[in-house]
């Protein structure tokens, strides 16, 4: 895998610089989670499962979407290619991504250069006449709401860990009538969610933390999905 080459983007140095719309697979095959926000939850949930992970330094929550089965493995790239019909925030950003100045509220934006949908041949301007294309003011309206959305998912889920509505659970996929354990990995407790009083579920709904909280307890059925991805794998194989 090429090594990436992340740089300022800068209306001279890049002034001939195209980009292809794209996933970037490379990167992608061996990732099994995903980083997800709370605003793609109901999106993300038709394709993938979801969990939370908890960061072991830092005792904080992140919730993610799940590709694969153990680590290293995502069973959504077949050949090369990206086959679910979605993908979340955080893969679609890429080749750009966001710095934060060291002393200022500010953010740059950057490109990996070693991108392959990044070059001069195919794909969207970024520059014309030195001023940013249409296409660019887009990409990086969608980064800097990226950032606001990850905060906001932050707090959903802080909220959700200081209600102690996440729980440890091992998640068990029948493979070809083989069974599989995933552990380490955290999901809503839906007995402790259903024990709330009204004042809380009404704290919830004021949030607007309801839908993602479904949304995530829904995703819970595309498990199976990746035990047959995976049980469809090893037969080709």
């Amino acid at each position: 895998m090429a090594e990436q080459q992340v740089q300022p983007l800068h209306n001279e140095k890049h002034a001939n610089t195209k980009v292809q719309n794209g996933i970037n697979v490379d990167f992608l095959k061996s990732q099994h989670l995903m980083p997800v926000v709370a605003h793609e939850f109901a999106r993300v949930a038709t394709e993938f499962p979801m969990a939370f992970v908890k960061n072991t330094e830092t005792g904080q929550f992140q919730p993610v979407a799940m590709f694969g089965l153990e680590p290293g493995e995502n069973l959504f790239i077949d050949n090369g290619k990206w086959t679910a019909g979605f993908a979340p925030l955080a893969a679609t950003r890429y080749p750009f991504g966001l710095v934060k100045h060291p002393e200022e509220d500010q953010f740059g934006i950057v490109i990996d250069e070693a991108s392959s949908l990044v070059g001069e041949e195919q794909g969207n301007a970024l520059f014309k006449d030195g001023e940013e294309t249409d296409y660019l003011k887009a990409r990086k309206e969608a980064l800097v709401n990226f950032i606001e959305f990850s905060r906001v998912t932050e707090a959903f889920t802080q909220y959700l860990a200081d209600k102690e509505l996440l729980v440890q659970q091992t998640l068990t996929v029948d493979i070809k009538g083989e069974k599989k354990d995933i552990n380490g990995i955290y999901l809503v407790d839906e007995r402790k969610l259903n024990e709330l009083s009204d004042e809380a579920h009404l704290e919830l709904r004021k949030r607007g933390y309801l839908a993602p909280i479904f949304a995530f307890l829904t995703s819970t059925h595309q498990v199976a999905r990746l035990a047959r991805l995976k049980a469809q794998r090893q037969a080709d194989a």
